[in-house]
């Protein structure tokens, strides 16, 4: 698989990147074996970028992740997690955390933290899950509502994690374009996850935030290319975002998916190779639980796609004229 630098950066991702969310029991659960085949089927696909967060399934990602690795040549892979919200225990809890979307116990509770004691301590407790002595990339995540802490404490903290050489890098991952472009633009940022806000159906990173991380060297990984699963299999009550999908934008998939359909591409393979047209992105990050899910969006990824496929799209209005498209892959 394809290797791109990310950025500016010595750090280089595979073009395919293992969201490890799932193996962190995201909405239902899944076995240690079932955690350590995805990853290994990932590999096995050419897959050498993997990402998690404490936040994903309360450590567990982290550490099942962790795991699948420990065999693996360490500067074979790129691994990045996340900071901002710190695992407390709460002993004697009962219950489990699918009130925060995942199936495992309520062992613990998030207390969100970009203080810079939060951001060390953060990071610490995730090399000890990870049973790792470095992290390639380390993310800002989700610091929507805490944006001045986060530029002021978190960021001068991972600045000194980087220099220390406890980091490679240092980026920002949310599910909006604007503030990312704050960082890209008022600090040295290395590279940015952008969920779900540069797919087929949604080209709002483009506005700014695209144009000012190729400007500024920014590598950007994208998530969210299926926009939570309307991408995947358009159909009535698929989500968009996190919700219902509306008929519009059902309607819309349907149209994006028959297009793919008569030039023989699946739209899952078009919506992994979209983001690809824009040169500040490097990688796009696919959510895996399972090898056949592992399997599968390396085999979408490699699919051939004719330019008349995205020149059909841009006749039809299903993509803007302006929106950058990828040249073929063979």
């Amino acid at each position: 698989m394809r290797e791109n630098p990310l950025g500016r950066t010595t750090v280089r991702v595979s073009e395919l990147a293992f969201g490890a969310a799932g193996i962190g029991n995201l909405f239902t659960e899944v076995s240690d074996d079932q955690a350590a085949q995805a990853v290994a089927a990932a590999w096995d696909a050419g897959v050498r970028y993997f990402d998690t967060a404490p936040h994903y399934g309360l450590g567990l990602s982290e550490r099942r992740l962790g795991a699948a690795l420990r065999e693996r040549p360490r500067d074979a892979y790129v691994l990045s997690t996340k900071v901002g919200r710190i695992l407390e225990p709460t002993p004697g809890a009962h219950g489990d955390d699918l009130a925060d979307g995942f199936a495992v116990p309520a062992a613990h509770r998030r207390r969100w933290d970009f203080s810079a004691e939060g951001v060390r301590r953060s990071i610490e407790d995730s090399l000890n899950r990870l049973g790792l002595d470095r992290i390639d990339i380390a993310y800002l995540h989700d610091p929507d509502d805490h944006a001045e802490q986060a530029l002021d404490q978190a960021y001068p903290e991972l600045e000194r994690l980087r220099a220390e050489g406890i980091l490679g890098a240092i980026g920002v991952g949310m599910n909006q374009a604007e503030l990312p472009a704050r960082f890209v633009r008022d600090t040295d940022i290395d590279a940015v996850l952008l969920a779900g806000r540069y797919s087929l159906l949604d080209q709002r990173g483009l506005a700014e935030l695209l144009p000012l991380a190729a400007e500024r060297g920014v590598g950007v990984v994208v998530g969210g290319v299926f926009n939570s699963g309307l991408l995947a299999d358009p159909k009535p009550g698929a989500t968009f975002d996190y919700a219902t999908a509306p008929g519009e934008l059902i309607d819309r998939a349907l149209q994006l998916k028959a297009v793919c359909e008569r030039h023989g591409v699946p739209l899952r393979a078009a919506a992994l190779r979209f983001p690809f047209g824009h040169p500040a992105v490097a990688s796009v990050l696919v959510g895996t639980r399972s090898a056949a899910e592992a399997v599968d969006a390396a085999e979408m990824l490699n699919h051939r796609i004719p330019q008349a496929l995205w020149a059909e799209l841009r006749e039809r209005g299903l993509l803007p004229i302006g929106v950058p498209t990828p040249g073929e892959v063979e």
